[in-house]
């Protein structure tokens, strides 16, 4: 029997796509750091439900004291749900960013649950960190701002550092090879959007800021990004339209 949810106090509104001026590039910065957890909630798709389908890929792959890394960990929302489902596995979280804002509320979420024996942070480039030998490797709608150019090294180099028959989790917003079926799942997106309360208006605003920052694969890029670095085996878990999980395993 699992405990309680964490009960955290209620994230700020997102509103910052409300007003009718161009927007700049998207930066994670104060201003999205106040409402990023009300942002993903209501942004992406059955966010909740692929954590809770990672704890039990986590349950079922890894050992006892294995050390998993969560990699654009942003407010720490992930580990701490993870920490919560996990307790018996005595998994040991790092939750790595290089935004000093979101790592600050990652820190005080993690004190507010006195998690801090089992969760900790490190700002740093998840480009340029040396990993220690990990269990796992979490990379939920993270890859997508690395620019593509560097993804294969980076994906590479955490193969390298995962013991064998650890895994890596990779969430992503994905295209569609055939265009029109790409433009109705995302019509369909923005319709889910709509559902949670966002304006024609804020979905216009906030794609022009992703424009250029924001580069998705296709379901099949990702798979042979993930195939070329190494892992034996490669599945999707979960997809939802235009957003997909995948599932990445080392030989053991």
């Amino acid at each position: 029997m699992q405990p309680p949810a964490n009960k955290q106090p209620a994230p700020l509104r997102d509103t910052l796509f409300q007003q009718d001026v161009r927007p700049g590039d998207f930066e994670f910065n104060d201003r999205v750091v106040e409402v990023f957890d009300d942002m993903l909630d209501r942004s992406i798709p059955f966010y909740k439900e692929v954590i809770v389908s990672t704890s039990r890929l986590l349950d079922a792959f890894l050992r006892s004291g294995d050390t998993v890394f969560d990699l654009g960990c942003a407010t720490g929302s992930t580990l701490l749900e993870l920490a919560r489902l996990l307790p018996d596995k005595k998994l040991d979280f790092i939750g790595i960013d290089n935004s000093r804002p979101m790592l600050e509320k990652a820190r005080l979420k993690t004190e507010l649950f006195s998690k801090q024996a089992v969760i900790s942070f490190r700002q740093e480039d998840i480009t340029a960190m040396e990993y220690t030998e990990a269990g796992a490797f979490i990379l939920n709608y993270t890859l997508q701002f690395i620019r593509p150019l560097k993804r294969e090294e980076f994906i590479r180099s955490l193969y390298a550092s995962l013991r064998p028959g650890g895994m890596l989790i990779l969430s992503e917003k994905i295209l569609l090879h055939d265009r029109g079926l790409n433009r109705h799942y995302i019509d369909i997106y923005h319709q889910f959007k709509k559902g949670r309360g966002y304006s024609e208006l804020e979905i216009a605003k906030k794609r022009e800021a992703l424009e250029n920052v924001l580069i998705p694969f296709t379901r099949e890029e990702n798979t042979a990004l993930l195939k070329n670095a190494g892992f034996s085996s490669v599945s999707p878990f979960f997809q939802w339209f235009n957003f997909a999980s995948f599932v990445a395993v080392k030989s053991s």
